[in-house]
Order: structure tokens, then C-alpha cells, then sequence
């Protein structure tokens, strides 16, 4: 039964070489099999140039048959009966891959299988199991990064923010952090409470110039932000010239007789 389902394969493939005038197999770039009612697919080693592979609407559900085809670039497996992608991850030429309309449950599983194509900018994962995980779009955006077309949809700048908060808490707290020109101790979440390092404490006899404050931080950042806590004010006093009478009010004495007063700011 196995070894007639290989004959159909092997048979479909003959006619394609046939109908394309093929000679040798390195002649082949392409073959087209989709629409075969194919359950298993023979080796395809023997095309090492094959670039471009239909193989959509079939009844396949594994693909253990891509071991050495390292040129493919492009691969249509839609509308098909696989539960794993197992052995993709040596394609690491594809551009573009097709896989909707499958039974692909574990997400993980998938994204470990295609996190080695580099590049691979078309992806096709709808109507899978695996899409009714409740931020499947960002967790694959998240670990794809190259992906800029998912489900025939383009991957936004949006999209791109919204996975780095999501999933890389570090980059987040990163992004957030950053204030004048430095990264400073400051938490992305502000439900968690804020965990303060324990001091350290001089001896009593240790001068510190003319500070009275003799408290050592672990992070340097930590005393900088109490410091800018202790900063004096500073007081700037000016005239307030809205005050002081032009020359015509003057002759007319429209204010002669307001006191000049003076503006103070204050600042820390």
C-alpha cells in the first residue's frame, strides 16, 4: 500500500519532466504536483537545483521528503493534512512558504522548525490549530523577525513595538529607560514593586569632603538619582519690564505712579 502511494509520486513527477522537455535533474528548477491527491512524496534529493515546489492540495502529512533540496526558495504546502513541519529546517534559502490550511497544533514546535530561514519574508500560517493561541501574530513576528508578509497581511511598525513589550521585557525596559542620552534604573512595569538595594554604611571616623551624607550605593545610578533629590534651589530675580512705563506713558502719566516691581523664579 505504502510502496503504491511512491508509484503514484514517482509517476506524477515523470509527467512533469516530461511535459517541461527535462533531460538531466540538475535541469530542474521547478516542479509543480499540486492537485495529485498525493499521501506520500519520494525523495526529492535527486533535484538539487530545484528552486520552486507546489505541492498545495494534496492529502500529505509529513515532509520527510526535503532533505538535500538547499535551492528551494519558495515551497506551497496549503491545503494539506500536516501535524509537524519536521525536517524544514534545512531550507534555509526559503523566501516564501505556504502552510495554511493544515492541522499544525504546537506553535513552539513550528517556530523551531523555521527560525533558521533567515530569509524568509512570505509566511502562511492561518487556519492551523496553532492560530488559536491567543497572540499567535506577535509570537511569530516576535521570533521571526525577517517576516514582513504573515497570513497575507503586512507586518507593521506597530505590530514590531507592540511584540517587544510583549515578549522581551529587557529590550522594553531598555526602550523605556532611556533619558538623556543614559539608561537609568527605572521599571518598565509599574504594578511591581520597586526593590531598593540595600546600603552600605562607612565608619563613623571616614571623611567624605563636606558631605554629611556617608551612605554607599551599589549602583552608581542610585546615588546619582538621590543627589538630584538634594540639589539646592535656585532663585533668579529680574525686573519685570511690563512693569516700567514707556516714554509716552511716562508723559502722560498713564504710570507714573506704579512702582517698578521684579520677578522672581525659582528653580532646583
Amino acid at each position: 500500500m505504502w510502496f503504491d502511494r511512491l508509484i503514484i509520486c514517482y509517476q506524477a513527477i515523470e509527467d512533469q519532466l516530461k511535459i517541461y522537455g527535462y533531460k538531466r535533474d540538475a535541469d530542474v528548477f521547478e516542479l509543480f504536483l499540486s492537485q495529485k491527491k498525493l499521501t506520500e512524496v519520494v525523495d526529492l534529493s535527486r533535484f538539487r537545483k530545484l528552486k520552486y515546489l507546489w505541492l498545495h492540495h494534496n492529502k500529505l502529512s509529513g515532509i520527510a521528503f526535503l532533505t538535500r533540496n538547499y535551492c528551494l526558495t519558495e515551497l506551497y504546502l496549503n491545503n494539506n493534512a500536516l501535524f509537524e513541519i519536521e525536517g524544514l529546517r534545512c531550507l534555509s534559502s526559503l523566501h516564501v512558504l505556504l502552510l495554511h490550511h493544515n492541522e499544525l497544533t504546537s506553535i513552539e514546535a513550528t517556530v523551531k522548525e523555521l527560525k533558521g530561514m533567515l530569509h524568509l519574508k512570505t509566511l502562511s500560517l492561518c487556519q492551523n490549530p496553532l492560530c488559536q493561541y491567543n497572540l499567535y501574530r506577535l509570537y511569530i513576528i516576535y521570533h521571526l523577525p525577517g517576516v514582513e508578509l504573515l497570513d497575507r497581511n503586512q507586518v507593521t511598525e506597530k505590530e514590531r513595538r507592540s511584540m517587544i513589550t510583549i515578549f522581551n521585557h529587557k529590550k522594553a525596559h531598555i526602550i523605556q529607560s532611556i533619558a538623556f542620552g543614559r539608561k537609568v534604573d527605572a521599571s518598565w512595569n509599574p504594578k511591581l514593586p520597586l526593590k531598593q538595594k540595600p546600603a552600605q554604611k562607612l565608619p563613623s571616623d571616614f571623611a567624605f569632603a563636606d558631605n554629611v551624607d556617608k551612605t554607599v550605593f551599589d549602583d552608581p545610578e542610585d546615588a546619582v538619582f538621590v543627589r538630584s533629590l538634594k540639589r539646592s534651589v535656585m532663585t533668579r530675580t529680574s525686573m519685570n519690564w511690563d512693569t516700567v512705563p514707556t516714554r509716552e506713558e511716562k508723559y502722560f502719566e498713564e504710570k507714573g505712579l506704579e512702582t517698578t516691581r521684579m520677578l522672581t523664579i525659582t528653580l532646583r
